[in-house]
């Protein structure tokens, strides 16, 4: 089981937020309790990654929705920049596919934003002990989905064939997934591979039949 980073008894933290008022707010949370120390605060994934690589610390709170290269994507350079270093993500995004990705990963914990105070605490605690913490409802969520509509395609392929048949662009799929352009591009590109589908209403056809939107009929 890793062990956690510390300054002599404190677990050392990592605020990674695009918010300076929710950094704040982060702060005073957590350095109520006597075993944390906030040691820096990013604004952005660049940012996170420098400070973990400087700082080697125990935990890592990482928000997914800020601006700039992409939380998610970002987690393989966090990870090599400080391989002990426990990433709890903290964000409003509920959809279990962020929250299956960001696991599937490497992230100790995930938690959302409307989640209890305390519960953010629980989630630092049990991810500096090297332990994985998920929000239980969001568990619950996980754990009740159903199989996906076809197994040849990932989840995150499922989720860009979706929003192509809903209409939406590739950077609008981007901004949505938390995603840079061209990762939405190569998923697409697979997509059409694996289904042997070369035009968009193909794809829009396949995603109807596959229950993967909804109709009004």
């Amino acid at each position: 089981m890793p062990q956690p980073k510390a300054n002599g008894d404190k677990t050392t933290i990592v605020l990674a937020d695009d918010h300076p008022v929710v950094r704040t707010a982060l702060r005073m949370l957590l350095e109520a309790e006597p075993e944390f120390e906030v040691v820096a605060e990013a604004g952005d994934a660049p940012g996170a990654i420098r400070y973990v690589r400087g700082h080697k610390p125990t935990v890592l709170i990482l928000d997914l929705n800020m601006p700039g290269p992409s939380s998610l994507e970002s987690i393989p350079a966090i990870k090599e920049a400080s391989p002990e270093t426990q990433i709890v993500v903290l964000t409003m995004q509920a959809e279990t596919a962020f929250a299956r990705q960001a696991l599937q990963a490497g992230v100790a914990a995930y938690v959302l934003k409307e989640a209890a105070d305390d519960e953010l605490v629980t989630a630092v605690r049990t991810a500096a002990q090297g332990q994985t913490y998920l929000q239980p409802a969001l568990g619950a969520r996980l754990a009740a989905e159903p199989e996906r509509a076809d197994d040849d395609l990932s989840e995150r392929e499922t989720e860009v064939l979706r929003r192509i048949a809903l209409g939406y662009t590739n950077s609008e799929i981007a901004e949505q997934l938390f995603l840079s352009i061209r990762t939405v591009e190569s998923h697409r590109a697979h997509i059409q591979q694996k289904l042997d589908l070369t035009t968009r209403s193909e794809l829009v056809r396949y995603a109807l039949d596959h229950k993967l939107v909804e109709t009004d009929s």
